[in-house]
């Protein structure tokens, strides 16, 4: 084998170098998206936790006839709500009225998300 059918078969520097911009361009478009997504699903699930809150305050007010409870009573293991789980840690409010709006602040540290009922 001489020299020049060795380096016939090798990738060039210039060629490394042209895929590897053009992996790093494909990753610069991917990664706003991905963190699109990722924000999308983080508020479906606040907003689906703020709905299964508001719900829960409207059965205590069914139940006891208070329409103002307070977060410790809607949310155990004998509660209304079983578990709530933070996603993007976000603070739920401490009480809640049946048939008022929920406001859920501090979703991903910079989102707030609205529930109205």
């Amino acid at each position: 084998m001489n020299s020049r059918s060795l380096s016939s078969r090798a990738f060039t520097l210039v060629e490394i170098m042209v895929v590897v911009v053009v992996i790093g361009l494909l990753a610069s478009l991917a990664i706003p998206a991905f963190k699109k997504i990722t924000a999308a699903s983080q508020d479906k699930a606040v907003l689906n936790n703020a709905r299964q809150l508001s719900s829960a305050a409207d059965t205590y007010y069914l139940e006891t006839g208070s329409g103002y409870v307070a977060l410790v009573n809607l949310v155990g293991a004998t509660n209304y709500v079983k578990v709530i789980s933070t996603i993007a840690s976000e603070t739920y409010p401490d009480n809640y009225t049946q048939g008022v709006t929920v406001t859920v602040t501090g979703v991903g540290s910079a989102r707030t998300i609205t529930y109205t009922p």
